[in-house]
């Protein structure tokens, strides 16, 4: 890769990115309470969603790229109309901390992962479908199956826990990690579950199963979260001061990215493959043209 262009994004950290489906949006959110859009490839400013009164901790889009859900340390969820950013709805389950929001696959569900180790389950439309206190700690992922059958969540604590959806139902643990579990992802059409644990170790799941098919080491003990190239042929491990990438077909390391700056938070991948972009805890949005 040639050098990036870097550019100021936010007052504060960033925490999330994501391209949007033609790849002509960039999506950021950080630490200065709001979600910024940027232009593609000029990386320019073209819109901010401002509402919260803390962090954007999460967000994610809708299939049809309507809607932009977002999950805040001012303890709400909130419904933005995509792309102008009118906010239309604002929900709030527990007076504590949203750290993850995640949208089912089918566009029909929002859930939410909230300190305190409550899950939550909306209708898009904001009706209450079930509410899962998932743990005693807090929690740091939730993700929907493919299917939209069931709901894992993770964070604080050993496990991750697998709830039958819409009932709310505990349907498994999933036990091996130690202290604390980050990332969750569905992936292989909905084959595989991998998890991040804090021993710096992921794990593959075989979801027909949940048994455990692999545990992949790893060699430093600064991971911090991972995430999937559209197609799921490259997983973006996220560590001190560089992003790894893992081929998912045998699980070996491809190479290395060096960011420039220790702290860095995520990484996405354009659906094109012509760009990559890594947002960290220096305000700033490092974009790199793929060769």
């Amino acid at each position: 890769m040639d050098e990036p262009f870097i550019f100021e994004a936010h007052d504060s950290y960033v925490l999330n990115l994501q391209f949007t489906k033609d790849d002509k949006t960039l999506i950021s959110s950080g630490m200065d309470n709001v979600v910024k859009l940027w232009s593609v490839p000029e990386w320019s400013l073209v819109r901010t969603f401002v509402g919260h009164d803390n962090s954007v901790n999460s967000f994610d889009l809708t299939p049809d790229e309507a809607v932009l859900v977002t999950g805040s340390t001012d303890n709400t969820v909130k419904f933005w109309s995509f792309p102008d950013g009118e906010l239309f709805q604002t929900l709030q389950d527990r007076k504590k901390t949203v750290s993850a929001v995640t949208i089912s696959d089918d566009g029909d569900w929002v859930a939410a992962g909230s300190y305190g180790g409550r899950a939550m389950v909306w209708t898009l439309s904001g009706e209450p479908v079930v509410g899962i206190k998932a743990s005693q700690k807090n929690l740091s992922s939730v993700a929907f199956s493919p299917n939209g059958k069931i709901l894992a969540s993770s964070g604080l604590g050993n496990d991750i826990n697998l709830w039958s959806l819409p009932s709310g139902d505990h349907a498994g643990t999933l036990t091996g990690h130690q202290v604390a579990v980050g990332s969750l992802n569905f992936i292989d059409q909905g084959r595989l579950l991998v998890s991040l644990g804090y021993e710096q170790a992921i794990k593959l799941w075989d979801t027909a199963s949940w048994e455990l098919v692999k545990t992949i080491p790893l060699e430093t003990s600064d991971a911090r979260s991972l995430s999937f190239s559209p197609y799921q042929l490259t997983m973006a491990l996220i560590m001190k001061g560089k992003v790894q990438f893992w081929a998912t077909e045998d699980w070996t390391i491809k190479k290395e990215l060096l960011i420039g700056t220790p702290a860095v938070n995520s990484v996405a991948f354009s659906n094109d493959g012509k760009w990559l972009a890594v947002g960290a805890a220096d305000k700033k949005i490092r974009v790199w043209a793929q060769t």
